[in-house]
């Protein structure tokens, strides 16, 4: 559901702003630029010189749509998306020779401190700030918010990692069947993104997958009696409509 990427590309604008990335500085949460779409960070990107590096990325979950009652219309349904942000502070570790990004794994109060602070920076951001409105433009509203850690206690073993989860209601989506492009609201997102922004360039990629499949012109409208197991349909009036 492309209703769902819009939510998902719009927190990521949110969390990561183009004018931050163009000025370098200026951004809201701990991660800095350090926010990926649909991915982890790559060891090459971490910041070597500091003892881990808060990395944020960013992932559609499940997406529904669920009809409002038997006899309701294909585009009278509840639809709903999950946005999972698994927030960590990252490390390169080694396994078997080969080189990969991880979170921290060991226990330090300080780091903990942190990984709940950058947790927190992306619930406010995208639920509570003035800049977070982006976001909350393209979901009707948050049902959830759940916040799980990555452990596995019964074996004394904690990550400092923490995956956000937000349950949002969505809009459905809205095909201009005539015209083609983008349906809506992803069509409304990429008209407010700025231009050389992440997510504007991917959306303008995409839009060009949707082509028109335009109806064909009604031609006459024909007004008559049809009796059952009539061999042939004679109007007794027709308007026709060709111009």
């Amino acid at each position: 559901m492309l209703s769902a990427e819009a939510m998902r590309l719009a927190a990521i604008e949110v969390l990561t702003p183009y004018a931050a990335l163009q000025a370098g500085s200026g951004f809201p949460t701990l991660a800095g630029r350090m926010v990926f779409d649909s991915r982890a960070a790559a060891v090459g990107e971490l910041d070597g010189a500091k003892a881990y590096t808060p990395v944020l990325s960013l992932y559609t979950g499940s997406a529904k749509a669920t009809l409002r009652g038997d006899v309701a219309a294909i585009d009278d349904a509840d639809s709903e998306a999950v946005l999972e942000i698994v927030a960590e502070l990252a490390v390169a570790a080694k396994q078997d020779g080969e080189d990969f990004t991880d979170a921290m794994a060991s226990d330090d109060p300080e780091a903990r401190m942190v990984l709940s602070a950058l947790s927190s920076q992306v619930i406010f951001h995208l639920c509570h700030s003035q800049a977070g409105y982006l976001f909350r433009r393209f979901v009707r509203n948050v049902r959830i918010i759940e916040v799980e850690p990555h452990a596995l206690p019964q074996l004394g073993l904690r990550w400092q990692r923490n995956t956000i989860r937000l349950t949002c209601g969505i809009a459905g989506e809205e095909y201009d069947i005539e015209a083609g492009g983008l349906p809506q609201p992803i069509r409304s997102l990429a008209a407010l993104l700025p231009a050389g922004s992440y997510a504007r360039i991917k959306l303008d990629q995409l839009a060009a997958h949707f082509v028109a499949d335009p109806r064909p012109p009604l031609e006459m409208v024909a007004i008559g009696p049809n009796p059952v197991g009539a061999a042939e349909f004679k109007p007794v009036a027709s308007v026709n409509l060709e111009t």
